[in-house]
């Protein structure tokens, strides 16, 4: 069998840059293991496979070693693939994940806003154990369903500090890293080695976990942020009432054809 896959820069207006993704269309799903093994095959953060039902389309969402319950810039890169490639008419894709429900993608220009639930956190103790996941203490620490998420004092200190990736795949899932920005208003990074993601380029789905603790922190619904990561990545943000709006720019790298 013969399958379409593209490659999308997420999160960025430059190739090279954001966050890449794998995205394969298909007309009816596939064996699960099958798609775990395409996303090994990619090594990529994240490949996403989505299905046309009736309009709705079903999204899926592999690392290369687990399925996660949800991917913010394999969405985006599904919907650039729908609205660029593949001739979706109209300006608002309906995703549908099982694993997180109905997840919408506006189409404004060359910005695609991503609609999705906000995260559910509550502030915890930094115990011994995660404080040892990184060389720099942070302020407080923060749970939410599935990654803890950190703060710190300075952008300086969540761009200069050293993660223990063994000690994180420990401990949790994932760890969100976030401080105040110096020119946007929030920056971060993301760690999640347990599923198979040392250091993430850029996270969508981290800022529903972020952005309602901005939003508070910072008293205000409308917000920019920037991952500081080696590839760099830009979003734009609002805290809604239980859901989250994220919006970047896709770049197109690459499409082709798997052999199956």
């Amino acid at each position: 069998m013969t399958y379409k896959i593209y490659q999308v820069d997420a999160f960025t207006d430059q190739l090279f840059g954001g966050n890449p993704a794998a995205i394969v269309p298909l007309t009816e799903w596939i064996d699960e293991k099958l798609m775990q093994q395409i996303a090994s095959e990619n090594n990529l953060a994240e490949t996403a496979f989505y299905v046309n039902k009736n309009d709705r389309f079903e999204i899926r969402w592999f690392t290369p070693v687990a399925e996660v319950d949800l991917c913010g810039h394999a969405t985006l890169g599904s919907a650039f693939v729908l609205f660029n490639c593949e001739g979706f008419e109209g300006n608002e894709i309906s995703f549908f994940s099982h694993k997180s429900g109905e997840l919408k993608v506006n189409k404004t220009g060359n910005w695609l806003d991503l609609i999705f639930p906000a995260d559910k956190v509550q502030q915890v103790d930094i115990t011994p154990e995660l404080e040892s996941c990184f060389d720099i203490k942070p302020k407080m620490a923060y749970k939410g369903k599935t990654d803890y998420m950190l703060i710190y004092r300075t952008e300086e200190e969540v761009n200069e500090l050293i993660p223990n990736l063994s000690k994180i795949s420990s401990y949790a899932r994932g760890i969100i890293v976030t401080a105040k920005g110096n020119s946007v208003d929030f920056v971060s990074r993301f760690f999640a080695p347990a599923i198979g993601v040392n250091e993430d380029p850029v996270t969508g789905s981290a800022h529903t976990t972020l952005i309602p603790y901005w939003s508070h922190e910072l008293e205000k619904d409308e917000m920019v942020a920037r991952p500081l990561s080696k590839r760099g990545g830009y979003l734009k943000c609002k805290n809604l009432d239980g859901k989250v709006v994220i919006s970047g720019q896709g770049k197109l790298y690459m499409k082709g054809e798997m052999y199956l």
